[in-house]
């Protein structure tokens, strides 16, 4: 029964949409419509508003709706959303303004000369529309009416023109920032979550342990890293696209001319190429530059590209003016003056210190005028043509639209689960041959084929949800949440060029003028569509396109992980298993030139740690051949079992399916068994179909190969044998390194130490002069500042003693005798650390950076640049799990 309510609520869905009832009241109340017929044939027919639920029963559902209401609205740690109002605003404040205007009628004047140059001008103006505005409806009608124009009157084809401009105007889908682009990251974080707990299921499932390794998690994807990730991918697109005019242009030069400029090229030209264009430029350099180098989260890029907008629209609109650029040049110099401040100030305004004042004034004064510029901008797009009030009430329209969808699709999608449609879309989507791609290539072409009657919106929101936790958590291919989301993004693209219901056509044939038929609109589109598939499929080919921006970004970052994260540590020793084979010599010859360092003075813990440390690493390049042979072994013998895995953990798979469905079914008999209208021949089914299940278990148990256990055995010792020498040769370099730099630590942060004889020296009168009270707080004081130098406890030790000498039952000459222990103590320290930092420092920091980046790379607080790239690039690539599955 349950499929039927399911055939409901997508039929009611379907229906819902095709007959133009708004989506964001369609898709809750195909839900809310499904669960309450469903919970109304429970309760009449069964007794029971459950029965006809697969998992969530209507009162669970309802709990979620409350939940997915809140998160959506109340909850101010999902701040994922909050950066749409900003862009939308953004975008429509340049459209309003006309400075998307001025910038597409400058660039088809700059490029008109050369052949399909202003089709290459249409593109290129539609690329930066897209990192400025996001838009399609606006980007697509601006240039539909100021481009469409000038290419019909300079003889370009209908169908070039047509599709030029519709195209160019969806790249805003792609290119951040991006509406598309924050709604797949808010799905996608939480399809991640969905992932992870099955891919751990499936591990225990698999290996019978219950802590999977940090490396084998999903990785998710924040907005952030949609906006880098689609960063590439969307400059390929644009670079497609210009390739095909320029092309379409050499070959056949009727359908794109040159387009001559009538006026003169001279200064004032390029003046107004200058205004045209490095406004916008700079727009996008600072929103989209500031998330990518991680100096700003997508919402506060967003603000800044928000204001910024603003301050742009308050010039554009006051046209004849000599004040007109004012407020700009009012915020520049503002700008300018916090960038000095901030390059040459340290400013706390909790502790202001007397140099600081010129730097606090030059802040306040930046901070007011930037102020007083958003403020003055503001007040002319209110007052002229009420722009500001415009923009506003559609940013809140837009922003409204999206949110009322984003519920209703939640409600959606738990009605969907609640009838156990996602189960039925895992089981269909796992059975089909071939693997992840297969399931991959079958999920890409439904959304493909929903984007020739769905908004883009309503994919994003329905179908990602319900594919993204089975793409994601298979770990043959172990995709990341960014390259699935990019790939999805332009795939959806396509759906506003795809006929009868692609939204650009109509933005197209709306202002377009009756010599343009509808049909030459739509075969310009095809050859577009085209060149986005075949985008689509560079960014699948070649995932590092997708995943190396991002990454880069994050291991390069001021939050970025430590080179022991486990997450880093393959594709970190990849790269230093080549630096070790390439040199060896090097590195043998820095270990030795520090093994004849003399160490006998040094105290017998430290010399011991540190002689020990330098033979471990000599072992190091031993221990990385035992790793090279581990590996090899595996390598070689995982081609002929990989294929004998698959298959039994293929047949595992189907007995946990028929389990479950028994499982199901005695739940459904026991149900059925207690029913006031018990009937025995549908006790007699349920009986029969347990059966057959059980017989059909069976079956397929027998069908594992004989030579499983054996070979998996093979595997597990091989496998075992290649994580123990990793594991070896991990703790040997950390051993290996780790008694450098404590000795370097100690050694450069013993200044001061002297000192602090005389002021152990003075609380032995302290002591004995003063109250037990005031002994105990100047011993204190004198413990926390010894806290503060380097490998100090053995000296802080016998001060501590002195002050629990004190604390109960004071014993005066147990304290001072402690405090004399600490002074005997600290001069042997001191005498050491002397001798040690005048002959042996020196040779303990050259042996430091000799190995500091290989044998001691792990003990770092962040990886190099060297080795961000590396691992960057290493970990852009898919990598198959499925072996440890």
């Amino acid at each position: 029964m349950e499929l039927v309510f399911l055939a409901i609520l997508v039929l009611l869905m379907v229906g819902a949409l095709s007959s133009g009832f708004p989506v964001g009241f369609a898709l809750p109340g195909s839900a809310i419509l499904s669960i309450g017929l469903a919970a109304l044939c429970g309760w009449l027919f069964a007794g029971d508003v459950d029965a006809y639920f697969v998992q969530d029963g209507p009162i669970q559902w309802l709990s979620a709706g409350v939940t997915n209401f809140r998160s959506l609205y109340w909850d101010v740690e999902r701040d994922t959303l909050i950066a749409i109002p900003l862009f939308v605003f953004m975008g429509i404040m340049l459209q309003r303004s006309k400075v998307a205007e001025d910038l597409l009628v400058t660039m088809a004047q700059l490029f008109g000369p050369i052949p399909g140059g202003l089709g290459i001008s249409v593109v290129f103006v539609g690329a930066l529309l897209a990192a400025t505005t996001g838009i399609v409806g606006a980007t697509v009608i601006a240039m539909g009416l100021i481009s469409l124009p000038a290419m019909l009157r300079n003889n370009y084809s209908k169908s070039l023109a047509t599709g030029t401009i519709c195209a160019s105007g969806t790249l805003g889908q792609i290119i951040p920032p991006s509406i598309v682009l924050i709604i797949l990251a808010d799905q996608l974080s939480n399809a991640a979550d969905q992932a992870g707990a099955l891919r751990i299921a499936r591990y225990k499932e698999a290996t019978g342990q219950t802590n999977m390794p940090s490396e084998f998690d999903v990785v998710s994807a924040s907005a952030g890293d949609m906006f880098m990730g689609a960063f590439i991918p969307g400059l390929i697109l644009v670079g497609l696209y210009m390739a095909y005019i320029l092309i379409q242009a050499l070959i056949r030069p009727s359908t794109a001319p040159p387009v001559p400029y009538d006026g003169k090229m001279d200064s004032r030209f390029a003046l107004k190429v200058l205004l045209a264009l490095v406004p916008p430029l700079t727009l996008i350099f600072i929103v989209l530059g500031s998330i990518l180098m991680g100096i700003a989260t997508v919402n506060q890029a967003g603000a800044i590209g928000a204001i910024g907008a603003m301050i742009m629209a308050g010039y554009r609109l006051v046209e004849n003016n000599n004040r007109a650029y004012y407020p700009a040049a009012l915020a520049v110099a503002s700008l300018i003056i916090i960038g000095l401040v901030l390059a040459n100030y340290e400013l706390n305004a909790k502790n202001i210190q007397d140099e600081d004042v010129p730097g606090m004034i030059m802040a306040g004064i930046g901070v007011f005028g930037l102020l007083a510029a958003v403020i003055w901008s503001g007040w002319r797009t209110y007052r002229i043509d009420n722009t500001l009030v415009a923009v506003m009430i559609e940013t809140a329209k837009t922003t409204s639209m999206v949110f009322i969808i984003l519920l209703g699709a939640a409600m959606l999608t738990s009605a969907f689960r609640a009838f156990g449609g996602e189960e039925l879309v895992r089981d269909h989507l796992t059975s089909l041959p071939g693997g992840f791609w297969t399931q991959f290539i079958v999920v890409m072409a439904v959304i493909f084929l929903l984007g020739f009657f769905l908004d883009f919106i309503e994919i994003a929101v329905v179908v990602v949800p319900i594919v993204a936790p089975i793409l994601l958590a298979d770990p043959s291919a172990n995709i990341t949440a960014v390259w699935l989301g990019v790939m999805i993004g332009l795939n959806i693209q396509t759906s506003f060029l795809t006929p009868p219901f692609g939204f650009a056509l109509f933005y197209l044939r709306g202002v377009a003028p009756p010599s343009v038929r509808t049909l030459q609109i739509y075969r310009g589109a095809a050859i577009f569509i085209t060149l986005q598939l075949v985008g689509l499929a560079i960014a699948g080919a070649w995932p590092s396109l997708v995943n190396y921006l991002p990454n880069r970004t994050y291991l390069t970052s001021s939050t970025a992980p430590p080179p022991l994260n486990p997450k880093l540590q393959l594709c970190l020793e990849d790269h230093l298993f080549e630096r070790y084979r390439a040199e060896e010599g090097r590195l043998t010859a820095a270990i030795e030139q520090a093994s004849s360092l003399d160490i006998g003075y040094l105290p017998e813990k430290t010399a011991k740690a540190l002689a020990e440390g330098l033979v471990k690493a000599k072992m190091t390049f031993e221990l990385t051949r035992q790793v090279d042979e581990a590996k090899s072994a595996l390598d070689a013998f995982t081609p002929g079992y990989k294929p004998l895995h698959v298959e039994v953990r293929g047949l595992e798979a189907d007995v946990r399916k028929l389990t479950a469905r028994s499982e199901e079914l005695k739940l459904y008999r026991d149900r059925e068994s207690r029913s006031t209208t018990r009937s025995d021949a549908r006790m007699a089914e349920f009986d029969a179909e347990i059966t057959e299940i059980s017989q059909e278990i069976e079956d397929i148990r027998g069908r594992v190969p004989a030579v499983w256990e054996a070979r998996h055995k093979e595997y597990v010792v091989l496998s075992k044998a290649l994580d123990k020498a990793r594991s070896v040769y991990r703790r040997n370099v950390d051993d290996a390194y780790e008694p450098v730099a404590k000795l370097r630590g100690t050694l450069s942060g013993s200044e001061g130490l002297a000192a602090f004889d005389a002021r152990i020296e003075a609380l032995t009168s302290v002591v004995r002069d003063k109250s037990p009270e005031l002994a105990m707080d100047a011993i204190k004081v004198v413990e926390d500042g010894l806290g503060e130098i380097a490998d100090s406890s053995s000296i802080k030790r016998h001060v501590s003693r002195a002050w629990r000498a004190l604390r109960r039952n004071p014993d005066q000459e147990k304290a001072i005798g402690e405090l004399a222990k600490a002074r005997e103590v600290l001069a042997s320290e001191v005498a050491w650390r002397d001798r040690a930092i005048g002959s042996l420092l020196p040779g303990i920091e050259r042996y430091d950076e000799e190995i500091r980046d290989t044998i001691g790379a792990r003990q770092q607080k962040r990886l190099n640049l060297e080795q961000a790239k590396f691992v960057a690039t290493c970990k852009s690539v898919h990598t198959d799990l499925s072996l440890s599955f």
